[in-house]
């Protein structure tokens, strides 16, 4: 979990020419980030991204699309485009709902075998030629979203399904402190060690002297934290707050 919070996730956007991948990019982002045409082909390289869901970040690439082809450089993307699927930790697979399934989907499909995936049927809004049920048949139990990806139709449904498979949900960003910065672990490490300290020295009734230093120390690992120095005023005010001993 804390790798989770610390680096997100990658997820990548793989499928053939003209499915929508780019379409789905801008559609997460909310922005024209990548180029969109009928022209099949004209992602070559990977456009990388990054956003949040429920506070996580995840890594988005949009790939270049899988099909045979002798162009040289269309190669070098696809063979790229391979292995990013290879490495990701989330992998969408978006096909084309308009058209009929062929074997270069299923190939595609394979690129799911033994990884986080889901398989998104874009296109909705135009005559639909596959159906979830005939999609959910090829990839088992992969969760199988029909969206429309330039009309911004079901993608609220994908950051859903990434919540759920990463249970994100049971993360809690705005109610609790995560540490994910080792120093920083160190330093509240050091900081219960004095509270210890100073609550032992109270507790006995010693010297004011005594407790104004382990005060002074776990100001000073809170400094490491938030990068403010501990000052004189700082530890007086704070000891006319209370009196020993009462």
């Amino acid at each position: 979990m804390e790798k989770l919070l610390r680096n997100g996730i990658t997820l990548a956007i793989i499928g053939k020419p003209n499915a929508g991948k780019s379409s789905l990019l801008n559609a997460i982002l909310k922005e024209e980030r990548a180029i969109v045409t009928d022209i099949e082909g004209t992602t070559r390289d990977t456009i990388e991204e990054l956003i949040q869901i429920d506070g996580i970040p995840v890594k988005i690439i949009d790939t270049a699309g899988i099909r045979e082809t002798d162009n040289e450089i269309e190669k070098i993307g696809i063979k790229k485009s391979l292995e990013i699927a290879q490495k990701a930790d989330l992998v969408i697979a978006i096909i084309d709902a308009s058209k009929i399934l062929e074997e270069e989907d299923r190939e595609i499909f394979k690129l799911l075998e033994g990884k986080k995936g889901i398989v998104l049927l874009n296109k909705v809004d135009k005559n639909i030629v596959l159906r979830e049920k005939e999609i959910e048949k090829e990839v088992g139990n992969r969760t199988v979203i029909s969206i429309s990806a330039l009309n911004k139709i079901g993608i609220d449904k994908i950051y859903e399904t990434i919540s759920k498979m990463y249970k994100f949900n049971e993360i809690s960003i705005d109610d609790s402190f995560q540490v994910t910065n080792e120093r920083h672990k160190q330093a509240i490490r050091n900081m219960l060690v004095h509270i210890t300290n100073a609550k032992e020295a109270i507790e006995k009734q010693m010297p004011i002297d005594v407790v104004t230093i382990s005060i002074t120390d776990i100001l000073e690992e809170i400094g490491k934290i938030t990068g403010e120095s501990v000052s004189e005023d700082i530890i007086s005010e704070i000891f006319k707050k209370f009196c020993l001993g009462k």
